[in-house]
């Protein structure tokens, strides 16, 4: 775990930079609060306003950022003032907290904008119920939410707005269908269900602390789509928060909210939660959990059986969402994997298309573009595949043909790669051999995605003269390679059904 977010590469220092901008903006929205003479709660709710904004919005560009975190509010001040007017009244907030649920998650259907509006609305009506939230609270409330996004706006955008000099990043839709076989629809079915039991069993745990296991459950649906998926980021949450109260039993209870150390993990909470989220959700629930404590320090309400009721809770939240994925139109892990592998496999053919195009002299040819969705998909492979090589996994043939089959999609990403740097060299030279080749992948693509096993493996080894046609001679290996273990798995699951 440690290797994984220490040693993980970190091309251009994106998340360095990603995470050291959340400590910024994150610490000058709480100071403008306090200048403005904003209490704890006034105070506190700007932070994670702040953090939100920083953090869920993840548009492809600069401006689609922008107009995103404008709408941030109109997300979110509603749902604050009905989580306020409704505190005195269990039923309807209950309700309305689980109507919050269903509609966050199906707002993913309209993208990245969508996801972080759902996100926000979600996260107001918890930090309501955290904070306790009265009508008479709301004018400051309301104030610190607009003072802190319109800060975190200034910090992303005006001061350090790195992405300005990045090529937009490549954002994947979601495969999905009509009706309810959209996986957006399911999921939002399945949250809802999910969010319901953990509220129920939540609140027979504790009256005050139940909605921790309505977050523990939305969090868990988050950018996860297939049943296993989700099973594996409950696991990882619950392994996070049982590490985050141990750390929390050695730093934030002695402290009991003492200022300035605390505003110096505070930081380091911040720090840690925006630099591990692209490589371990274990990583970062163990400082989302460590700063849950570090705050209620700041409230003077943190005690060792707080934490304990905090781990329940989240194992609560953790079980309503695996029965809510086991039980209600449950999305399978083969058929998630199987979308996404396909797609990686077509955008293997347009980036190799893209740069035999540029080879042959079109300059309006941009295979780098292609290239960029093509690794943004091969992530998306990762995350689908993660239950099939989780090291719990009780069944050792299809954990080794995942880790196979993951092994060639990164020989195809490099030799895809090696291609577009080729093309980029305007001294390339084209000739009929890479015509030939390129169609050749062509065909071996729509062979693996139209479930065929008829593909030859390439024969004629290029020289190192020829640099083209070499990384399309290994990209042709690959993908002759890549029939065996889609081949299995496909007749594995035909079996299965019949």
């Amino acid at each position: 775990m440690l290797k994984r977010v220490f040693v993980a590469p970190d091309p251009g220092r994106v998340r360095l930079r990603f995470a050291a901008r959340g400590v910024l903006g994150i610490g000058f929205a709480v100071l403008v609060s306090g200048l403005a003479g904003h209490t704890l709660v006034g105070m506190v709710t700007g932070g994670l306003a702040a953090l939100l904004a920083l953090f869920t919005v993840t548009d492809a560009t600069v401006r689609g950022q922008a107009v995103t975190t404008a709408l941030l509010p109109l997300a979110g001040l509603p749902v604050l003032a009905a989580a306020a007017e409704l505190h005195d009244q269990p039923v309807a907030r209950d309700l309305t907290f689980l109507a919050v649920v269903g509609a966050g998650v199906y707002a993913r259907r309209w993208g990245p904008r969508g996801h972080s509006l759902g996100v926000f609305a979600f996260m107001t009506y918890f930090v309501a119920q955290f904070l306790h939230a009265t009508p008479g609270r709301l004018p400051e409330l309301y104030a610190a939410l607009l003072l802190s996004v319109a800060s975190a706006a200034a910090v992303r955008f005006g001061l350090w707005c790195y992405e300005r000099r990045m090529p937009p990043a490549a954002v994947p839709a979601p495969p999905g269908g009509r009706g309810l076989t959209r996986v957006t629809t399911r999921q939002a079915v399945q949250a809802t269900a999910g969010a319901g039991f953990a509220l129920v069993v939540g609140q027979m745990i504790s009256g005050e602390r139940w909605y921790w296991a309505v977050g523990a459950t939305w969090w868990i649906f988050v950018n996860t789509t297939s049943r296993g998926e989700t099973l594996v980021r409950g696991f990882r949450r619950v392994m996070g928060t049982v590490l985050g109260i141990a750390l929390g039993f050695l730093v934030a209870v002695p402290l009991q909210g003492a200022h300035l150390p605390t505003a110096v993990l505070l930081a380091a909470c911040v720090f840690g939660i925006f630099y591990s989220a692209a490589v371990s959700y274990t990583w970062m629930m163990l400082c989302v959990t460590v700063l849950a404590e570090l705050l209620y320090g700041l409230l003077g309400v943190l005690e060792p059986a707080l934490l304990a009721v905090r781990l329940a809770e989240t194992a609560v939240g953790a079980v309503g969402a695996v029965l809510a994925v086991l039980l209600v139109l449950p999305v399978t892990t083969h058929a998630i994997t199987d979308a996404w592998i396909q797609r990686a496999l077509r955008c293997v053919h347009s980036a190799t298309a893209e740069a035999a195009a540029r080879l042959a002299g079109d300059e309006s040819a941009d295979p780098a573009q292609r290239v960029a969705e093509l690794e943004q998909l091969l992530a998306r492979v990762r995350l689908s595949v993660a239950p099939l090589v989780h090291p719990l996994n009780p069944l050792p043939a299809r954990k080794r043909r995942a880790r196979h089959v993951l092994s060639l999609l990164d020989d195809c990403v490099r030799e895809v790669r090696g291609l577009a740097a080729v093309a980029a060299d305007p001294e390339a030279s084209h000739d009929a051999r890479l015509a030939a080749a390129c169609w050749r992948v062509e065909t071996a693509v729509e062979a693996l995605t139209g479930g065929s096993a008829a593909i030859t493996a390439p024969t004629d080894r290029p020289t190192a003269m020829d640099p083209a046609l070499a990384h399309l001679h290994s990209l042709e290996q690959a993908l002759s390679e890549l029939a065996h273990p889609l081949r299995t798995a496909s007749e594995r699951r035909m079996v299965a059904a019949e």
